[in-house]
């Protein structure tokens, strides 16, 4: 009786063993989970979101109806994080984290919605009072199909980028704008009352957003004192002497800058401080 009942605890115990280890198994997602977080200018924005596949299926006018709230994607629909306040065709969109739905259309621009409700599985329980913003995203249809729904940043500068959405034969994308001068230049004011000055930085950022040239000018006149042997430095001030026009200064800074590269064996500002002396020219 002793040698049944333990012969039973040990079936037993292999039989809880193998149904642990039969709900331990992984499988793979049917839609893939992503998250990207991209940077513009000094501030992030971040993106979460499912992925379907096509599988040979008709998508749009087909498994998802035209004219419709569509949930993008897969499962739960994608959340947006930003920062800061951005601009979206016109509407500011203050700091937080949103849903996105969208319209599919036939023809036309698609419309695109952002929901103070992040947290939804599917577009079931959409409700409009929640909206934060509707606007219209320019849609085209592609020649190859997207096989896997993809978000992606496109076209990404310092004061915005385009986010797209491509699925089967669409591709639908629309503008963030960010304004950060105002912070960005407090920055630097700030950072220039230390001891250790950015002048290099501070220089490069008013080159680049058509600021005071003058000032960038001196700011790098500032920089490449410290740094008698810096090519990088040479070209970027070559630049700023081209724009603010005095081309020979620029042609004297940029030949300095290919000397100091050759001997350095850095061909990249080799040939870069050589362009400046081509345009300068």
């Amino acid at each position: 009786m002793k040698k049944r009942f333990l012969a039973l605890l040990t079936a037993g115990i292999i039989f809880v063993s193998l149904s642990e280890t039969q709900a331990q198994v992984k499988l793979p997602q049917s839609s893939s989970t992503t998250k990207i977080e991209q940077a513009i200018g000094i501030k992030k924005v971040t993106l979460v979101y499912q992925r379907p596949n096509l599988n040979d299926r008709v998508i749009f006018g087909g498994l998802e109806p035209y004219d419709k709230v569509w949930r993008t994607g897969a499962n739960n629909i994608p959340s947006i994080t930003f920062e800061e306040e951005v601009t979206i065709a016109g509407n500011k969109v203050p700091a937080g984290t949103y849903g996105i739905f969208s319209i599919p259309k036939k023809t036309g621009d698609w419309t695109i919605i952002l929901s103070k409700n992040a947290n939804q599985w599917g577009a079931y329980q959409y409700k409009q009072e929640e909206d934060l913003v509707r606007f219209p995203a320019k849609a085209k249809k592609l020649n190859d199909k997207v096989e896997t729904f993809t978000m992606a940043f496109e076209n990404v500068k310092p004061n915005g980028a385009d986010l797209s959405l491509a699925w089967e034969n669409s591709k639908i994308s629309f503008h963030i704008a960010v304004d950060q001068s105002k912070e960005i230049m407090a920055s630097i004011d700030e950072a220039m009352k230390g001891e250790k000055k950015p002048y290099f930085q501070a220089a490069q950022y008013y080159y680049n957003n058509n600021l005071d040239i003058n000032k960038a000018l001196a700011w790098a006149n500032e920089a490449d004192k410290d740094n008698t042997k810096a090519p990088h430095i040479k070209y970027w001030k070559a630049k700023i002497q081209l724009k603010a026009g005095d081309k020979a200064g620029a042609i004297k800074t940029a030949t300095e800058g290919v000397a100091m590269a050759k001997s350095a064996n850095n061909e990249e500002y080799v040939k870069l401080n050589t362009q400046v002396i081509t345009a300068a020219k």
